[in-house]
């Protein structure tokens, strides 16, 4: 499996949790909320367990106690932020948590349409023998439903207005009718049935929520990461996990660490100070954007360089990865090594080996 769902990337831990809790849990919750959360944040000494939970998600505990005090009422959950902010990430986690299964998933998109999240026909049964439920094929959301568990809807801003409405009559009457069935032509949701949506909020404006809408979900807004040691604990861990997908085995110099979230720090400022769009890179220069960056020149040193990760590598990818639009973000960058890492270059050392390399990756960009 390229990339194993939480539930199963975690199987040993969530039966490890399931065993001990004794906690009320609600409607067919495989956890209790308590154990979700230690399952997402990871465990602390205070919780007495005996043996360490890892924590997966890295942000504030109120945003995540939120969450799934809001999945264990009746109202849906829309995780809100910037791009790369860990919202889907959360999602999977506290679905496989909750109800063990995190893969009832619909991608919202302008071609997502209401069969996506209701149901649609296999067209060989129908006319084989007419429609009839064995014909019929549930929508990840309606799957939800009728096994009481957590369904995702990504990108939800980014499905059409049409598509948004249908999902008020499933949020706030929790069933889908099936006109075209005269008997057994209603779907009920059972209990421990809700959706986790996310949304871009880079988006506003593509499709709007309705009023109808906003009013069945609960608000959790998932701020960019600014913190320097919690990004470095969120950029340590995925690496880590990148690291042994690809089985490689190198070592990430914490000075280079420093060097790329510096930069990255640098350039939001730079950024949030801009007065134009023209003046700002078209990145969302956020925590996935640095694994992003990491990963390239780790990739990079491994089959094309000597197994190192040095400073001109990790320089030439953050470059090619944030230099999307030309002339304007080469211009941006260039301004920035030009303005801020060349005076920190010049007392040499690895930033200024990441001057160098910089250098030589805009120069050839250009």
């Amino acid at each position: 499996m390229l990339r194993a769902p939480a539930e199963t990337k975690y199987a040993d831990e969530l039966d490890y949790l399931e065993s001990i809790d004794t906690g009320p849990k609600p409607f067919t919750w495989r956890l209790s909320p308590r154990m979700v959360r230690i399952f997402v944040l990871g465990s602390e000494r205070s919780d007495g367990l005996d043996r360490e939970i890892a924590q997966k998600w890295f942000g504030d505990r109120s945003f995540v106690e939120r969450s799934i005090v809001t999945l264990a009422s009746d109202r849906g959950l829309l995780l809100i932020g910037d791009p790369g902010t860990g919202k889907s990430w959360l999602a999977e986690l506290l679905a496989a948590a909750i109800c063990r299964n995190s893969t009832l998933v619909v991608q919202g998109t302008a071609g997502t349409t209401e069969d996506h999240i209701k149901y649609s026909w296999n067209v060989s049964m129908v006319i084989a023998k007419g429609q009839s439920r064995q014909s019929m094929i549930p929508s990840p959301i309606m799957t939800a439903m009728e096994q009481g568990m957590i369904g995702r809807f990504e990108e939800l801003t980014r499905s059409t207005s049409d598509v948004q409405d249908a999902l008020i009559s499933i949020l706030s009457e929790k069933y889908v009718s099936i006109p075209e069935l005269d008997d057994d032509n209603i779907v009920f949701a059972q209990p421990g049935f809700s959706i986790i949506a996310t949304a871009n909020s880079r988006d506003r404006g593509v499709n709007d929520l309705s009023s109808a809408l906003k009013r069945r979900f609960n608000f959790v807004r998932i701020p960019v990461v600014t913190n320097k040691k919690s990004e470095a604990e969120i950029v340590r861990f995925r690496t880590a996990e990148l690291l042994r997908r690809h089985q490689i085995e190198l070592e990430l110099p914490p000075t280079l660490l420093d060097i790329l979230l510096q930069s990255f720090a640098d350039l939001r400022a730079a950024s949030d100070a801009a007065a134009g769009d023209d003046d700002r890179l078209e990145s969302a220069l956020s925590t996935a954007e640095q694994i992003g960056v990491l990963e390239d020149a780790i990739l990079h040193s491994h089959f094309f360089g000597d197994r190192t990760l040095r400073a001109q590598t990790l320089a030439g990818s953050l470059v090619g990865s944030l230099a999307r639009r030309s002339p304007e973000d080469l211009a941006i960058l260039n301004k920035y090594w030009h303005g801020v890492v060349e005076p920190r270059g010049r007392e040499g050392g690895d930033w200024g080996d990441f001057l160098d390399g910089g250098r030589q990756a805009i120069s050839t960009l250009s």
